[in-house]
């Protein structure tokens, strides 16, 4: 029996991410989605305070949140097993059907808080499926010595539709009330569909080109394209969406030839959602750089999200900064960030990636204990420059070694579980941080969530394969 291994198809390169019209058609269908969701939410939270008290209205903006952290390892699944590119799309249209319907109806009547929790409700579920199937789709969209641009991009995006959403949103409620800003975010929403409609995927490897440093599920990569008894076998290059086709040797549940003699080839074992969850959490336990980046990732967001939000609007509130101070505070912190996107976006890659990341993160934990530290408004907003620009950096990079280290056929159950860390367990931290500043005041409160920020980037340079990671050149 010969053996020969026959490399995968990969379209070549396209150029530089800012330059390739695919990735600008993704990221503009991205871009108008981000800038929908943040009119969508200006509408919602205006909305509710018109309907009801201020403890109704908060609870109408916070449930949301119970189905999308319950749901979104199940929503990893989903984008892995019919393709990110189909879930982003079957997502965006359902949320701006949704979206639309209840501009309708407050056009002609009013409701009541009913119908906003409803939706709300129904913004969770959906985003469930459609944030590990966003996470999913740049590899599926442009090669992986790309996917670092691609991810400061995405960075830009973000900011983008922060700073252009709110005020949109807010005009929308001036000129015609809740329900015109509701249009408005439907409208904007609907845009990204036929761009992603338009968006081409790409041919990936089986592994998708990701570091060999995974030591789970080897066997189920490692027969794709080889030639069994004399019978050439090439994985076929899958779907449009980039899903690949049934039994394929290059999917999680590949067909493993006998490699005793040669025999028909073992069946697999039937699918299910529950063996593909367990076989994505098993992938990132198993693998040497996943998953140590992953509670990097949470230790980071732990450590992070509680003092730059109730925290900050507390040390505010306390130095007498006013709203107008904490605004220059924000958007320091803002701009910092953007300059790190935009870093990552112009460069494409950096050197030693994973110890940057971690040295970004530490230094960004120091600057965030710093921030109780300082007296006046201009020192403050001169650190939370540098947190922005060093939590950003590590974040993005933190982003771009997921991607380029997790196998596409695992990406949105990996999406999904970093998802769940950042909207699922750092934002719980929110409510005990404001407690904690109640009992012990700004400044130990946020030496501490710094020390917890820290620890992220203790563990990331502890990890030696996490330490020595890099990114495509």
């Amino acid at each position: 029996m010969t053996t020969t291994v026959i490399p995968p198809a990969v379209r070549p390169s396209a150029g530089p991410a800012h330059r390739d019209g695919n990735v600008l058609r993704w990221l503009g269908a991205y871009t108008a989605s981000m800038i929908g969701d943040n009119v969508f939410y200006i509408a919602l939270s205006w909305a509710a305070v018109r309907s009801g008290t201020p403890s109704q209205a908060g609870l109408v903006m916070a449930v949301s949140a119970v189905p999308r952290a319950l749901l979104m390892l199940g929503g990893g699944v989903v984008a892995d097993r019919f393709g990110p590119r189909r879930v982003v799309i079957g997502s965006d249209a359902v949320r701006c059907a949704a979206v639309l319907t209840v501009a309708a109806l407050l056009f002609v009547a009013h409701p009541g808080l009913w119908l906003l929790a409803l939706l709300a409700v129904v913004f969770g579920i959906v985003d469930a499926v459609f944030m590990p199937a966003v996470g999913a789709l740049p590899a599926r969209v442009t090669g992986r010595d790309q996917l670092a641009r691609v991810q400061g991009m995405r960075g830009l995006a973000v900011r983008f539709a922060n700073v252009v959403g709110a005020p949109l949103g807010g005009l929308g409620v001036a000129l015609g009330g809740s329900a015109t800003a509701f249009a408005l975010a439907g409208l904007l929403i609907a845009v990204s569909v036929p761009l992603l409609i338009s968006v081409r995927m790409r041919e990936t490897p089986p592994d998708g080109g990701a570091n060999t440093a995974n030591t789970a599920n080897t066997a189920d990569t490692a027969t794709a394209g080889v030639e069994v008894a004399g019978v050439e076998a090439v994985g076929p290059p899958g779907d449009p969406d980039g899903v690949p086709a049934h039994g394929d040797a290059s999917g999680p549940h590949a067909r493993v030839p006998d490699a005793e003699d040669g025999a028909a080839a073992v069946p697999e074992r039937p699918a299910t959602a529950w063996r593909d969850l367990r076989d994505g959490l098993r992938y990132i336990r198993g693998h040497r750089v996943l998953a140590p980046l992953i509670v990097t990732i949470a230790l980071g967001d732990l450590g992070f999200v509680g003092p730059l939000n109730v925290g900050l609007a507390l040390l505010a509130d306390r130095r007498g900064w006013g709203a107008s101070g904490m605004g220059l505070v924000v958007a320091a912190f803002g701009a910092g960030a953007g300059a790190a996107a935009l870093l990552l976006a112009w460069r494409g890659t950096l050197p030693r990636a994973g110890s940057a990341g971690a040295a970004a993160l530490l230094g960004g934990s120091v600057a965030i204990g710093a921030l109780a530290q300082v007296p006046g408004v201009g020192a403050a907003v001169g650190v939370a420059l540098a947190i922005g620009l060093l939590a950003g950096l590590s974040g993005a990079l933190c982003g771009a070694l997921l991607q380029t280290q997790s196998d596409p056929a695992y990406l949105g159950r990996v999406t999904a579980v970093a998802g769940i860390v950042s909207l699922g367990l750092a934002p719980l931290s929110m409510p005990l941080t404001a407690a904690a500043i109640g009992w012990w005041g700004t400044g130990p409160v946020f030496v501490g969530s710094a020390v917890v920020c820290g620890l992220g980037g203790v563990v990331a340079l502890a990890v030696r394969d996490l330490r020595r990671a890099e990114l495509p050149r």
